[in-house]
């Protein structure tokens, strides 16, 4: 064996922000574009914070030409006073300290969304500089943080104060606090904030924090140039202020989450006009929700814990979706919907159509990891039953809301007929037996790995491009599913009608998992679901069509980063009797491979990936360790789910507007840009 010392002199001790710097992405997930805007939500949810519990009512967020972002709030302002412990100003303790903040009793946050006291403190480790300014007491307090390399050290020290804080002598009527802060483009990938991702949450939290104002300017970007960009507007036609004040927008609902489902619901059919809400208190938990159904097929929830998305759920959703069944169960009873003998409805059979909001505020919240996906307190989930429970019954003991139960019951009982019918297509979809096998035999070419999480699943667009894909593979972990024709577009289909498609089942049973409330990740044959279409308008098609399905009925798959895009070359740059070879993957790409090859170069432009041989392939696009691959992962559910409704439903008007607005058939198209991706090589794929 191997001999080394090891004593207490190896053992590194990390101090201050060291840790931040070292390892971001335990902190704010990657140095990826979610990861630049982590740093800004750590302290637009301080800003917040102060408004969920009552002491502010008004937060401007500026993102600044110089790349910076500022977020101001009226609230209390960071306390300045000397910590009687740290021997230094609140201030201070609060953007240097990890683990240190006024959010870990209940003294002065009932509610919060930052509970690990690493915000502002990890965007002052991440960031070039950061600058504050706290208006207190009549007065405005100032301070900032550096971040730079010391040469005696020799590493850089994050976040560092210039000088301690002082008391600026400027004379105020505000209070509040005002953060400044440039990210560092040492640390992320893109130091670029993005309009609609800053947009669509801020939008989000003022729908949560009813009467909150909320107030957004891009410096980087004119009112005209966003309405000719975002809107379609005639540039010319548009007034000549515009062409010199910056974009700004304010958010603002008094109508709070019952405000939010009606807005989801834009443009669809619904059943009823008025939203179901209702709010209370139960056991310490402030409980809201708004419940809205349409013809639609889907059931859209949406959750959050004291303004935290929570896209995987948890105790509150269960909670949730519990309450709606045993209610309205009692409610088909009494209206004798239901017979004596008659089974009761499934919760699934009330939840089709179904758009729902569902917001909590908690103390001592429980969340899974600090990117705070999944809330893991049991004891929120009694609580929300019951107040579900004691929501409908009390709304459906009032007049007026007779019509709108009725709605629901029939909506329910045409679901259930559905349910019925298609009970043994999705048996045989998820049952692991002979006819799976059989209804894969001639389809899969499956791998010989039994380790899920090395094994990788390509489905490929045609059966020329899979042909080539299966004598390209590695046959130990990559198995290669073809595709005959377009799958089925399930955002305009019933579940019955999902499953009756066979290349829609062939999937289903190629993954294993099951499909909808069923699914299980714990079951998945591959830990990479790769789509490998063409890169042409039928390719990026057939790419949208896969990712509704996936998202509408396998969302856990797209939520743990299990689904890829394979990215195929478009030309092939070469000289003839040459090995010189090179591929590029976009029109800007091209010209870097032309002047690489230099004269006399020839240029190849794939119309398919049939049309590769399966070196090429191989070489291009399924070779770990040369390939590019996007990741898919949903930034914002709201935003995603609105995006697919508008693109792949029956909002005719819609689409025509987005298309109007957007279009540009040479690029992919933008539902990718609300189904973030994250574009790796092989040796960084997480």
């Amino acid at each position: 064996m191997a001999q080394s010392n090891y004593g207490a002199s190896d053992i590194t001790v990390l101090e201050g922000l060291e840790a931040v710097r070292l390892r971001p992405g335990m902190y704010i997930g990657s140095t990826g574009v979610k990861g630049l805007h982590h740093i800004l939500w750590e302290i637009v949810d301080n800003a917040i914070d102060e408004a969920a519990n009552g002491y502010a009512d008004k937060i401007e967020v500026i993102l600044h030409k110089d790349g910076s972002a500022s977020v101001e709030d009226n609230g209390r302002g960071i306390p300045t006073d000397i910590h009687p412990k740290m021997k230094v100003s609140g201030v201070q303790v609060v953007f240097t300290q990890l683990h240190a903040g006024g959010k870990f009793d209940e003294h002065n946050y009932s509610y919060s969304g930052g509970l690990h006291g690493v915000g502002a403190s990890v965007t002052n480790a991440l960031s070039k500089w950061l600058k504050v300014e706290v208006y207190k007491n009549g007065t405005t307090y100032a301070m900032e943080f550096r971040s730079a390399y010391d040469v005696k050290k020799k590493k850089v020290e994050s976040g560092v104060p210039v000088a301690p804080l002082t008391d600026t002598r400027q004379k105020t009527r505000k209070h509040g606090t005002f953060v400044h802060f440039m990210p560092d483009d040492a640390v992320f990938n893109t130091v670029d904030f993005q309009l609609s991702a800053v947009m669509s949450r801020l939008n989000e939290l003022a729908f949560l924090n009813r009467g909150l104002t909320i107030r957004l300017t891009d410096e980087r970007i004119t009112m005209n140039e966003y309405k000719a960009e975002e809107e379609g507007e005639d540039a010319e036609q548009l007034d000549l202020a515009g062409a010199t004040t910056p974009y700004s927008v304010e958010f603002r609902y008094d109508g709070g989450v019952s405000d939010f489902v009606k807005s989801l619901n834009e443009g669809k059919s619904v059943l009823y006009g008025k939203p179901l809400y209702y709010k209370t208190e139960k056991d310490g938990i402030l409980i809201e929700y708004a419940i809205q159904h349409t013809g639609e097929y889907t059931e859209n929830l949406f959750s959050f814990v004291n303004n935290i998305p929570t896209p995987e759920g948890g105790f509150h959703e269960i909670g949730f979706r519990t309450g709606i069944t045993r209610m309205l169960n009692d409610y088909a009873r009494d209206m004798k919907a239901l017979k004596e003998k008659d089974a009761n409805f499934l919760g699934d059979d009330f939840r089709e159509g179904l758009t729902a909001v569902l917001s909590i505020k908690m103390k001592n919240v429980q969340f899974e990891g600090q990117t705070k996906t999944k809330l893991g307190n049991p004891e929120a989930k009694t609580p929300v039953e019951s107040a579900v429970v004691e929501g409908l019954r009390s709304l459906a003991g009032q007049n007026g809301y007779k019509k709108t139960f009725d709605e629901i019951l029939k909506k329910a009982q045409g679901a259930a007929r559905v349910r019925l019918a298609a009970r043994q297509a999705k048996d045989t979809a998820r049952a692991k037996n002979s006819i799976d096998s059989l209804m894969l035999v001639g389809k899969l070419a499956a791998c010989s790995g039994k380790k899920p999480e090395l094994n990788e699943l390509f489905i490929v667009e045609g059966d020329s491009a899979g042909g080539t894909a299966k004598q390209a593979r590695v046959r130990q972990y990559q198995s290669i599913l073809p595709l005959r024709g377009k799958p089925l577009n399930v955002e305009k289909k019933r579940l019955d009608q999902v499953l009756a498609n066979e290349e829609i089942r062939t999937i289903i049973s190629a993954l294993g998992a099951g499909l909808g409330n069923d699914f299980n990740l714990d079951k998945l044959n591959y830990h990479k679901v790769i789509i490998l279409s063409d890169a042409d308008q039928d390719g990026f098609h057939i790419r949208c069509i896969l990712l509704t399905f996936f998202f509408r009925y396998m969302r856990p798959l797209v939520n743990a980063g299990h689904v890829y895009i394979g990215m195929p070359p478009l030309y092939k740059v070469y000289k003839q009797n040459s090995s010189v070879e090179e591929y590029a993957y976009d029109d800007n790409e091209l010209q870097e491979k032309i002047e690489k090859v230099g004269k006399g170069y020839l240029i190849q432009r794939y119309k398919g990936l049939g049309e590769m041989s399966a070196e090429q392939l191989w070489s291009t696009t399924m070779d770990p360790a040369r390939r590019n691959l996007t990741k898919v992962t949903i930034e914002d559910a709201v935003a995603a789910d609105n995006m697919i409704s508008t693109l792949m439903g029956d909002r005719v008007e819609g689409r025509k507007e987005f298309l109007n607005r957007n279009a540009n058939f040479n690029k992919v198209d933008s539902f990718m840009d609300r189904v973030k991706g994250k574009k790796e090589s092989a040796d960084e794929e997480a």
